[in-house]
C-alpha cells in the first residue's frame, strides 16, 4: 500500500512541476471550462445523493461547466442545469481511491451565477 502512495505522490509532483497541464495546483482552482462526459458521469453518480439530501427530483440535471481543485484527492466544481433558467452548484469530491462523495451544493441559482468556490 505503501508504494501506491508513493507512485501516487510521484505522479502529482510531476503533474505539479509540468507547466503545461491545465492550471492544475494544489488548493487553487482551474478555469471554468465547459463540462466533459467525463464531468457529466461525476454529476451522475451524485445525483440520488443530492436528489435525496435536497428533497427535490430534478426533471433535468445536464452539466454545464465545470473547475477542479487539487486537494489530498480532487474537487470538482460543476454547474449543473435543473430545467427552465434553474442551475445548481456542486462540489464533488474524488478521493485518491476514485470515490466520489458530494462534500456541498448550492440550489436556487441561475446561468448568471458565476462557479466558484464555495
Amino acid at each position: 500500500m505503501r508504494s501506491v502512495y508513493a507512485l501516487v505522490l510521484i505522479v502529482v509532483v510531476i503533474l505539479f512541476h509540468d507547466s503545461n497541464v491545465e492550471g492544475l495546483r494544489p488548493g487553487g482552482l482551474t478555469s471554468v471550462r465547459d463540462a466533459t462526459p467525463e464531468v457529466q458521469a461525476v454529476a451522475d453518480a451524485i445525483r440520488t445523493e443530492l436528489e435525496s439530501r435536497s428533497e427535490t427530483i430534478f426533471d433535468e440535471y445536464v452539466a454545464v461547466q465545470y473547475a477542479t481543485q487539487v486537494v489530498a484527492g480532487l474537487n470538482y466544481f460543476i454547474k449543473v442545469h435543473v430545467g427552465h433558467n434553474d442551475y445548481v452548484h456542486l462540489r464533488v469530491f474524488k478521493s485518491l481511491k476514485g470515490d466520489l462523495s458530494l462534500a456541498s451544493y448550492k440550489l436556487g441559482l441561475t446561468s448568471a451565477d458565476p462557479l466558484t468556490y464555495f
